[in-house]
């Protein structure tokens, strides 16, 4: 499985037969990084009116389009071109700096025999509930930046206890990310060991199921776009 990283909360995940997924596609003009080229077979999002994560139209083909969110709120599951996802309710920054805070979704899906969680937009602590939704997950996409998403130490705190094989940052402040409205990744990485962390110096990992770490690591992307 390849994971890449376009920038802010979008990645594409590529499994070995060549299925992808794009999540939580930015508006290029607004988030600063490029406009997204690939052609994927299924585009998620987590919200459905924030600008920086549900641009699902803006990327070309002919993909499945699935907000998360209206699948939290019906079953919670959907399986698209045979990929289970798997999809919960959270909100915004309960306290949001810049506007009322929207609901958004947490969610996560399986390929390979990995299983990915992505975090949306979350502002606030994990409930119990978001915890065990995350329950066994892989690889953990985290939103890095602090406020105007969840807060550093709230963060840790929950992958502590969901306890991923990887984490892999994103939403986190870059030279291309125009608003200045959150992080740069060392405030993040400061709450981790410097053996933890990884840097791969590239847009794009590949992963196997059977070289998974445990305990715990920090794998840091470079943004693609």
């Amino acid at each position: 499985m390849k994971v890449k990283w376009y920038g802010h909360a979008a990645f594409i995940v590529t499994s070995d037969d060549g299925t992808s997924v794009i999540t939580d596609p930015y508006t290029p003009e607004t988030a600063g990084y490029q406009p997204i080229p690939d052609h994927p077979d299924i585009v998620v999002t987590s919200s459905i009116n924030d600008s920086y994560h549900d641009r699902s139209d803006l990327i070309g083909g002919d993909p499945i389009r699935e907000n998360m969110l209206e699948v939290a709120r019906d079953t919670g599951e959907k399986v698209l071109k045979g990929i289970p996802f798997q999809a919960i309710e959270s909100s915004e920054m309960y306290n949001h700096p810049e506007h009322e805070p929207d609901k958004c979704a947490m969610y996560r899906w399986e390929m390979d025999g990995i299983s990915i969680g992505h975090m949306g937009d979350v502002g606030n602590p994990f409930t119990p509930e978001e915890v065990e939704f995350f329950s066994g997950i892989d690889v953990f996409l985290a939103l890095a930046g602090d406020v105007p998403t969840i807060r550093l130490p709230d963060l840790k705190d929950a992958i502590d206890r969901i306890q991923p094989k990887i984490v892999i940052p994103m939403h986190f402040r870059t030279l291309r990310y125009k608003p200045r409205n959150t992080l740069w990744i060392e405030s993040f990485l400061s709450h981790f060991d410097d053996s933890q962390i990884d840097f791969q110096c590239d847009w794009e990992a590949n992963l196997s199921k059977d070289e998974l770490p445990e305990p715990t690591r920090v794998l840091v992307l470079t943004h693609a776009l």
